[in-house]
């Protein structure tokens, strides 16, 4: 197998919006702080980003893992048969990552046949990490599309029951591409896709699932900052004022589907304080029966020679992971 491995040179490097980016620097300065200004070289440059690649455990990857380390990739997570660090879960969910920005090329989807890896930014794996599924959860993904926290969960483990939800229809095919393009026919059964709109899947479905993950809609950062139009960023501006409520309601929602003792995971891709703590805080005020559990012992700590991370991964030079934010919640017995 040969596969050419790419290194981003910055030929084609993107404009961003200047609308958006002003924005920005207004905003993220004042909450970051002196982070901003190295987050924000990052952000502005994409070639210096980096990827991860999620094998599939459901095809055969033994000449891609091969190709991957003598490229110089590494396992970002400890294995089932690794000895783990201090409170960090082993874990069947394979990805690797390179202290460079090399990027394998994506493959196309072949019907019949299951791809070998899913190229991600490997911060997108928290969430699903912190939402700790296990064989036999019932486990809901709230906001599913495009699939790839999906793909992770089934990585990761065995649920009895994965359901995808998307209502909106075009990103619902684009889920269910995904899901047919990584897991086999035989698991049809445990997972489903379905169109509910989340904001009343609390009241429709209330305590029946052990996990939720509420990987809400939020303003990307990434890509917003690199709107393709003045327009564009305008409209994505006034899209951002509105998200707060829409995140406020999913994740409302989401502890109303959980049963006592199970786990919400909320997350974003985004900096934003006003989507990220300030949506979960205003939720919690609703929910005197649910608590935010500390993961920084679990996740953070052992992570951190990739992730400049708290809850909030926030990308600097070398680690050019995130943005990401994410918020374990848990409802008392």
């Amino acid at each position: 197998v040969f596969i050419l491995i790419i290194r981003n040179t910055g030929k084609s490097r993107r404009q961003p919006c200047p609308a958006v980016l002003d924005h920005f620097d207004q905003q993220y300065s004042e909450e970051l702080g002196d982070l901003w200004a190295s987050a924000r070289a990052v952000l502005l440059d994409p070639p210096s980003w980096q990827y991860g690649v999620m094998l599939n455990r459901f095809s055969s990857v033994t000449d891609i893992t091969q190709i991957l380390r003598s490229q110089g990739f590494s396992s970002l997570l400890p294995q089932t048969d690794s000895e783990s660090p201090p409170k960090f879960p082993p874990s069947s969910l394979q990805c690797y990552v390179h202290p460079h920005p090399l990027r394998f090329p994506s493959q196309a989807h072949r019907p019949g046949q299951l791809k070998q890896y899913y190229l991600l930014n490997a911060a997108s794996l928290l969430p699903v990490l912190a939402l700790q599924v296990r064989d036999g959860d019932k486990v809901l993904d709230l906001c599913s599309a495009p699939g790839g926290k999906a793909v992770a969960i089934m990585q990761s483990a065995t649920p009895a029951l994965l359901c995808c939800n998307e209502p909106d229809p075009h990103r619902r095919d684009w889920l269910a591409k995904t899901l047919e393009s990584f897991l086999p026919p035989s698991l049809c059964s445990r997972v489903m896709v379905s169109a509910q709109d989340g904001r009343f899947v609390g009241q429709s479905e209330a305590g029946f699932y052990d996990k939720v993950l509420v990987d809400a809609p939020c303003s990307n950062d990434r890509s917003w900052l690199h709107s393709s139009d003045k327009l564009r960023g305008q409209q994505r501006l006034e899209d951002r004022a509105r998200l707060p409520e829409l995140q406020t309601q999913l994740l409302r929602s989401a502890i109303s589907a959980v049963r006592p003792g199970g786990v919400v995971v909320y997350s974003t891709c985004t900096l934003s304080s006003l989507e990220n703590c300030a949506v979960v805080e205003a939720v919690l005020k609703e929910f005197p029966d649910a608590e935010v559990e500390n993961l920084w012992e679990e996740i953070a700590l052992p992570l951190s020679k990739y992730f400049a991370l708290g809850i909030l991964v926030v990308p600097q030079p070398g680690r050019t992971w995130g943005p990401m934010f994410l918020s374990r919640i848990r409802k008392k017995r």
